[in-house]
């Protein structure tokens, strides 16, 4: 079974076409190194909890949005290796390729499968 990266962020709602941009590029690279996917959700229906959410998880405000991403690998192993890479690859920099939203709000977590039907 696949080896899965989960993430939940806020970005700001005005920046929507720029995060399809960087998560696209992004996402190339991510499979140059061994993801067998790259997905990235734009959140349409995302309620505030009253204990706990989404929004509340990344202190989202007023004027942001939700996105739940994820991507999977053959396994951890190809993981590791794959994320060291994309980590130092100069494309993804930010100088050169900054991120359009807070990641210091980002969640984020490696998942092993343990049911895929």
């Amino acid at each position: 079974m696949p080896y899965v990266d989960g993430f939940v962020a806020p970005v700001p709602t005005a920046n929507k076409e720029a995060y399809r941009k960087h998560a696209s590029e992004a996402g190339l690279i991510f499979k140059e190194y061994g993801a067998l996917s790259f997905v990235e959700c734009w959140g349409d229906d995302v309620p505030e909890g009253e204990v706990t959410s989404f929004p509340m998880a990344v202190k989202c405000k007023e004027d942001e949005t939700v996105i739940f991403s994820w991507i999977t690998w053959p396994s951890r192993a190809v993981r590791d290796a794959g994320m060291a890479k994309v980590m130092a690859d100069p494309r993804l920099q930010p100088d050169v390729n900054p991120m359009p939203f807070d990641g210091k709000r980002m969640i984020f977590g490696g998942f092993e499968a343990v049911v895929e039907l």
